[in-house]
């Protein structure tokens, strides 16, 4: 019985499981996003949101500390030298999963993982934003057409002042 076992296991041994991470956490770092199932995700996030968390600091024991975890150089200079600089004053929530429905062959549920500075889409939407259409613009519409009655109101006035 699991009783708050917090780590889900995959169906992996545990060898296994922490190299999948270790590559998936590679990918995601060099390629800021990619597609895998929502158990996957779900622990890669676990997984990675503490690494990304050490790259704010520079020192040699933080590069260290990542290196043990994703075994890939070029990896930890891109954690360090770029996405460090993104993150830079984000007190979390590194990454962000898009479910993005199911696969035909085995129809497990698929998602997106991806680091969440790094989306030009939605950046793009969160800087400009849209005005409300809201059901007052149809009370200015009102409010025009009142002055337009009350002008012949006005001619029709004058004839009788004269």
């Amino acid at each position: 019985m699991r009783h708050g076992c917090k780590v889900n296991h995959l169906s992996r041994t545990h060898a296994h499981r922490v190299a999948m991470l270790s590559n998936m956490a590679t990918s995601l770092i060099m390629h800021k996003r990619i597609e895998t199932t929502v158990a996957k995700a779900k622990a890669l996030r676990v997984y990675v949101e503490p690494i990304i968390n050490r790259s704010k600091e520079d020192t040699t024991h933080n590069r260290r500390i990542v290196f043990s975890y994703l075994h890939s150089k070029e990896a930890v200079n891109e954690l360090f030298r770029e996405v460090s600089q993104k993150v830079a004053n984000r007190p979390g929530g590194y990454t962000r999963i898009l479910k993005t429905g199911i696969r035909h062959g085995d129809n497990s549920e698929m998602a997106i993982i991806e680091l969440v500075d790094y989306n030009e889409n939605m950046l793009k939407e969160s800087t400009t934003k849209k005005a409300k259409a809201t059901r007052r613009s149809r009370a200015k519409k009102v409010e025009n057409a009142a002055p337009v009655a009350e002008a012949p109101v006005a001619e029709a006035e004058t004839p009788k002042a004269e």
